[in-house]
């Protein structure tokens, strides 16, 4: 066995006794460690102040006589309050470091009985950080007649060796990961570690997240599970504040997220506190992080790491101490590449980075996910709807089959089931209402099909891959109208019908024609595509 050294405070009171035979009927917690039968003592450091050097002496004196063994080695730490957090851990910090540690040689008992509360406190946290690396020593008296011996118990911090400990850990964490799941038991092993992994961060880090993935593949719902994960343990106290900053464009954007003051511009009634300010001491989640402009999104950044910002229109800064989660559909790296989101911002959000699949990637959880949103509709409608077995087996057969596109992700499938059970009058979603939603799916995605096919013929899949989802949709709508136009002035005055009415110039044809030189497009190309 390795020799057994025990570290620990003297007791001012409790080891305190008068001299004299009585006070081997007191039990005095340093001088009872080395009485026990079953425990031998090599050496104990005895820490304690200056002004308890005597009563330091006296029990050592008496361990010696009960224990010849063992070497008393005074260590003199004096406070000048012994109830300052602060001094207490660093000085027991300094003598951690100074201290000739031998751990392969010996083992170390760092006795918590003795000394303040906040000395037991410090000398916990430092042996759990193990600056002091050994077990906790607790010590008590025995129940009954006063005897000087009682009894004591070490404490193993590596909680992985205690079975209901571990056990218990384990149940939580898989609570909280199913938490952050809905309850849903997914089944792709994948998102599954990603969830583990995330449910790890949530409840140990105050660190921005970011989560990327399609249009509907559950950022948004994700983010606040999170938020009501870290509520429940008693993490944050604020609100949950979620922002789409698709939607903020413009001055208007500076004034929603930094608040702005009363008379700071035209139509400013009064003072406006802010999505940030709002968000204080909660979460707040800014989805589509990649749309905002670059003087947003450096005012962001100095609010994630300073938690200050200037309202729009102030002569102060205003405070806000909040947790972010981020979510994009956009490839951030490539949106630094070209300049339009900044690189530092990116720095600080890529901490932690989550990429969240689409649907069509996790096919194996349709069926799970069948079942929940035909909770959710039975909790939102108040009418319980179930498919029966063949037109279960046949909606699966179409969802999980590769052909089924599921653009939409998890969108397009809540959708879907609402549909058919609002549809199902009986209660019941049949083969039917079945067939019925299959072909709408198919409708759906092969009309988004044709628009991506008309740029397909007019554009190479290099260009395609530098034009944005957002952009694509609205040049397919132009490639469009432009088809069905006898003339290039005839698709502008239609494109242009709203816009046209405020400015001074309304040569639509000259400005159609510009919009379609963005993307290396003419009159003649657009309609000779459509021959």
């Amino acid at each position: 066995m390795k020799p057994t050294t025990v570290i620990g405070f003297l007791g001012s009171t409790l080891d305190a006794a008068k001299f004299g035979p009585s006070r081997w009927n007191k039990w005095r917690p340093t001088v009872s460690i080395c009485m026990q039968e079953d425990l031998r003592v090599d050496r104990f450091i005895l820490l304690h102040g200056r002004y308890h050097s005597r009563l330091a002496e006296y029990v050592a004196d008496d361990i010696r006589d009960i224990s010849p063994e063992t070497e008393v080695v005074p260590q003199l730490l004096d406070f000048d309050d012994a109830w300052d957090f602060e001094e207490v851990y660093g000085k027991l910090l300094d003598f951690a470091r100074a201290f000739p540690f031998d751990p392969d040689n010996q083992d170390y008992l760092v006795h918590i009985t003795t000394g303040t509360h906040v000395a037991q406190i410090c000398l916990f946290l430092l042996t759990e950080a193990r600056y002091l690396p050994g077990r906790l020593l607790q010590t008590q008296p025995q129940r009954g007649a006063p005897q000087p011996i009682g009894t004591w118990s070490a404490i193993d911090l590596d909680l992985s060796r205690y079975d209901s400990i571990a056990t218990r850990f384990a149940e939580a964490s898989a609570e909280s990961t199913s938490f952050l799941k809905s309850g849903i038991e997914t089944r792709n092993a994948a998102f599954n570690r990603m969830i583990e992994e995330i449910e790890q961060v949530a409840v140990r880090s105050r660190a921005p997240i970011l989560l990327m993935g399609p249009t509907g593949a559950g950022k948004s719902q994700l983010s606040r599970k999170i938020y009501e994960l870290k509520k429940l343990r008693h993490q944050i106290a604020g609100p949950f504040v979620e922002v789409n900053c698709a939607t903020l464009k413009g001055d208007s954007a500076m004034s929603a997220l930094f608040g702005h003051r009363k008379g700071a511009f035209t139509g400013a009634a009064q003072d406006r506190p802010g999505l940030l300010k709002s968000a204080d001491k909660g979460l707040l989640f800014l989805d589509e992080i990649g749309e905002l402009g670059l003087d947003e999104q450096a005012m962001i950044l100095r609010a994630i790491e300073e938690g200050r910002f200037l309202p729009v229109g102030a002569d102060s800064e205003a405070k806000s101490e909040f947790q972010l989660i981020a979510g994009t559909n956009r490839d951030l790296v490539r949106e630094v590449v070209a300049g339009r989101f900044r690189e530092d911002l990116f720095a600080r959000l890529n901490l932690w980075t989550f990429s969240l699949p689409g649907l069509a990637a996790r096919r194996e959880d349709i069926a799970p996910n069948l079942d929940y949103e035909l909770e959710r509709f039975a909790e939102r409608e108040g009418a319980r709807v179930t498919f029966n077995k063949e037109a279960r087996d046949k909606f699966l057969s179409f969802a999980e089959n590769s052909a089924a596109l599921w653009k939409g992700n998890f969108r397009d499938l809540a959708a879907s089931v609402t549909r058919m059970a609002t549809l199902s009058a009986t209660g019941r979603i049949d083969s039917d209402a079945v067939a019925l939603e299959t072909g709408r799916l198919r409708s759906l995605w092969s009309t988004d099909d044709a628009q991506g096919d008309a740029l397909d013929h007019l554009l190479s899949s290099d260009q395609l891959k530098r034009i944005d989802p957002f952009d694509r949709v609205q040049l397919g709508y132009v490639v469009d109208i432009c088809r069905q136009s006898a003339s290039l002035s005839a698709a502008g005055r239609s494109l242009f019908s709203a816009s046209r009415e405020e400015r001074r110039s309304t040569n639509d044809a000259d400005r159609l024609r510009k919009y379609l030189a963005r993307f290396d497009l003419d009159w003649s190309i657009v309609t000779a595509s459509s021959d």
